[in-house]
């Protein structure tokens, strides 16, 4: 097991399942203290530690980032993962989703970064990572919705790393291709040809399959970890070619 996040503690919002929970067990594997935030930590891995949050209420994300920095002795790292989908045209998606998922996926992370602020100022290698998405690069079809949130995220990235590179927080974001999650397993039941509809998937990446959480989890670790230390304002692509190569078939 890897120590190079020993002694530091780390916050993971969404992390109890999926592309999140990796992360969390793959900071925790490499020596870190993880607190997870998320709607439900019940049957939690015993490395982590679960505290229920709300990142659309800001009073909700207040008590759980205070709580855990209060239990875990400070917070040096956090994670925003927690976020959600939509599907649709920007014909499809009314006023109360638009608002729903911008909230949650966008001013989700801002609220789980200002509570943790005054926590990472204090910090020798503070951090944070924001889960963006290849949807922020590219103009995928049905996406409009989630595909504005996740540029609006990659915006902040940049804004929050020039605002807080004085106060010696790194931030970075991480932008996946399609992930194998439990999610994605679900929406493809939804489908009349699960089978087609998972190969449609696995093709969109020019390396014929969908990202992995672990995958994802990689790069979350190396841009939180202090050996990425002169690494800040960046966007790292995890997404099996899907933004710059163009494979012929």
């Amino acid at each position: 097991m890897s120590a190079e996040f020993a002694g530091l503690v780390a916050v993971v919002t969404g992390g109890a399942s999926g592309i999140g929970l990796a992360s969390a067990l793959a900071l925790a594997e490499r020596g870190a203290t993880v607190a997870v935030l998320d709607l439900n930590t019940e049957g939690l891995d015993a490395r982590l530690h679960g505290f229920t949050a709300d990142v659309s209420d800001r009073a909700s994300v207040d008590a759980a980032v205070g709580t855990a920095a209060e239990k875990l002795g400070g917070i040096d790292i956090v994670v925003n993962n927690a976020g959600i989908s939509a599907i649709g045209t920007v014909e499809e998606n009314d006023d109360a989703e638009w608002a729903r998922v911008l909230n949650i996926n966008v001013i989700g992370m801002a609220r789980v970064s200002a509570a943790a602020m005054p926590w990472l100022r204090k910090s020798q290698h503070a951090a944070i990572v924001n889960l963006c998405s290849i949807a922020a690069l590219n103009g995928l079809p049905q996406r409009a919705l989630y595909g504005a949130s996740k540029g609006a995220v990659l915006a902040l990235t940049y804004a929050m790393a020039t605002d807080h590179v004085a106060d010696g927080v790194r931030v970075n974001a991480v932008s996946p291709g399609t992930v194998s999650t439990p999610f994605v397993e679900r929406m493809l039941q939804g489908f009349d040809d699960p089978v087609k509809e998972r190969a449609a998937l696995d093709a969109r990446q020019a390396t014929g399959r969908m990202v992995t959480p672990e995958e994802v989890a990689g790069a979350v670790a190396y841009l939180a970890s202090p050996l990425s230390g002169s690494t800040t304002g960046t966007a790292l692509e995890v997404d099996g070619g899907v933004a710059h190569l163009r494979v012929r078939k």
